[in-house]
């Protein structure tokens, strides 16, 4: 047994060399006698010949048995192959289906579930999930997909270690919950959502990063769920990951060279590859000086040149302008648009300027699923809270019988007065350039004719301009972001403090929008008061109270649905949590 630990069998062969050596009358040992017992030994087991031909055995038994484990073994990402892999023909001839798994090899628990897939509410991410489910049905490999995403799932299951194993826990985090979309070629698909939406998670399933929990995805025909599909995969995709993947002593130049030879450029042509994609990138005259000493914006460029080797057919940037200034920002967007010519990129930002300039569609996700989908003009339209109008004001347009402040406030209130007359809005942003309105869209038929006769009044109200536009891409992402927050809060039924002007605390389910305040019936309001509860979110996205509305009678006939939840008040009284549910058409006829 101990005869497969080599040291031992070292050890074995030193003593044997030893004893040979210590008589000066003894034979010793030589090659031509390796295979003989010493004469003076009786119980002779393993020659010197014995102990090469078991040292050689055991390094390649040992060798082998290293191979195994590194491929059984999950590594950094959670990637290993099955327990039996080296009986698939595939992993010999590097064809066919060769599967990864997640996971330890030992588990205390089954696997874990997977996430119940939802029927997506938006019109858009339904036709796109139907479309892709209709051609992986049918078998169709769409010529003009790059990517073909198929009910994407990942879960990341809590873990605790146990010995040599992980026990798996539940509840799991569903990072991706069962994504479906096609990535166009010759398109730039911008891929938003707030930290922890799945953004990142997702391109690292693409790359191979991150194991696949369910579902799968192929680019250009191959599935990212087998190790050979990864490696045909790895050919033909350039990345330029969110943090840079630099080595300080090396040039910009050696980086390129490094990389390109990785990739399989033939050597003759790195050198021009190398200057080609530095000019570029603007980064000629520091092209020998180290990575090091570059600047954040610097190293992004330099990243974002490394994805540009080899001429990917797929291209992923994971926010790739990152600390960048204004004019290398422009710079790189430029790139990337003549980058889209015969090849797909993916992009992830926070910039929503970026993502307006430079996409073709957009797909906003949250909480692991995809929200909306489709072009920036569309998502505008459909998400955005209206048009933004912006009137501005001339002082010397006006007369100048009044001292200029009263001018102001004068011509001001007028536009103030006319808006609210003809649309019954005040004005967003207010300051003595000019006016920004929010218009609902239900009030875009009435647009014609007001700016029409806003037109026709500009000299009367000082008006020396007026714009109208679609709300930013910045107002939709917020919106989106605040209702897949508030979906989250009242499925989980999560629960926060509201805390009155009178003093009354209790509390409310998070989302809320009108509740009735405990113990309120009187005489006068026999079925109690309630107030309105205004939300916005805090920097990670979270759900909080903005403030309320004035306390007010809770209508006759009003829905309400009780929540079996209690709260504890000032008063230390413990008391129901109520939420009401009413139809706002009802309110409106109770006005």
């Amino acid at each position: 047994m101990w005869s497969f630990f080599p040291p031992n069998l070292l050890a074995q062969a030193l003593n044997m060399f030893k004893d040979a050596s210590s008589q000066p009358e003894g034979v010793g040992i030589s090659w031509d006698r390796r295979a003989d017992c010493p004469p003076d030994s009786s119980d002779c087991v393993m020659t010197i010949d014995g102990i090469y031909k078991w040292l050689a055995s055991t390094f390649i038994l040992w060798f082998v048995l290293a191979i195994y484990f590194d491929n059984i073994i999950p590594n950094a990402s959670g990637l290993r192959k099955p327990l039996f892999y080296f009986l698939n023909p595939s992993y010999w001839t590097g064809k066919g289906e060769n599967k990864v798994k997640e996971g330890n090899i030992c588990r205390c628990i089954g696997l874990e579930p997977l996430p119940e897939l939802i029927t997506p509410d938006d019109e858009d991410v339904l036709e796109e999930e139907n479309l892709v489910k209709q051609q992986a049905r049918e078998g169709i490999d769409d010529p003009n997909a790059a990517v073909q995403i198929h009910g994407l799932v990942k879960t990341y299951p809590k873990t605790i270690k146990i010995g040599c194993c992980r026990c798996k826990q539940t509840p799991p985090y569903h990072a991706i919950n069962g994504l479906w979309v096609n990535f166009r070629k010759d398109q730039l698909f911008c891929l938003l959502g707030p930290n922890g939406a799945g953004k990142t998670t997702t391109i690292n399933c693409l790359i191979g990063i991150s194991p696949v929990t369910g579902g799968d995805a192929t680019i250009y025909g191959h599935s990212v769920r087998n190790s050979v599909g990864m490696s045909n995969i790895r050919k033909l995709i350039g990345v330029c990951p969110q943090f840079d993947i630099l080595w300080d002593a090396l040039s910009g130049q050696e980086h390129l060279y490094l990389f390109a030879s990785i990739k399989g450029q033939p050597p003759n042509y790195i050198e021009s590859i190398a200057y080609k994609l530095l000019d570029e990138v603007r980064l000629t005259e520091s092209a020998n000086g180290r990575a090091g000493s570059y600047s954040g914006g610097m190293k992004r460029r330099l990243s974002f040149a490394i994805a540009l080797i080899g001429d990917p057919k797929l291209v992923i940037l994971d926010e790739p302008t990152t600390g960048m200034d204004p004019i290398s920002r422009r710079h790189v967007w430029d790139i990337i648009k003549d980058a889209k010519r015969g090849r797909a990129i993916v992009l992830t930002t926070h910039s929503m300027e970026e993502a307006d300039v430079l996409s073709d569609r957009i797909g906003i996700m949250a909480k692991g699923r995809l929200r909306c989908i489709g072009t920036s003009i569309r998502l505008k339209s459909r998400f955005g809270t209206g048009f933004i109008a912006n009137v501005s004001f001339s002082r010397s347009d006006v007369g100048q019988a009044l001292p200029v402040e009263d001018t102001i406030t004068e011509t001001h209130e007028a536009v103030k007065q006319f808006f609210k007359y003809n649309l019954k809005i005040e004005p967003k942003v207010e300051n003595e350039a000019f006016l920004t309105f929010v218009i609902p869209h239900d009030r875009e038929s009435l647009l014609t004719k007001i700016f029409k006769d806003l037109e026709e009044r500009k000299r009367e109200f000082g008006i020396t301009d007026i714009q109208i536009g679609l709300t930013t891409l910045n107002e939709v992402f917020l919106n989106i972001a605040k209702k897949a927050e508030l979906e989250s809060a009242t499925a989980e039924g999560r629960l926060t403090t509201l805390t009155l002007t009178s003093g009354t605390s209790f509390q409310i389910l998070i989302g809320a929008q009108l509740v009735r305040i405990p113990e309120s019936e009187s005489v006068e309001n026999p079925t109690g008061l309630m107030v309105e509860v205004y939300w916005d979110q805090d920097d990670a996205g979270n759900l909080r109270i903005s403030g309320h509305s004035n306390e007010m009678p809770i209508p006759p006939g009003a829905q309400a649905m009780a929540s079996s939840s209690n709260s504890n008040t000032n008063s230390g009284q413990t008391r129901p949590i109520q939420a009401i549910v009413i139809d706002p058409s009802f309110l409106n006829r109770h006005d």
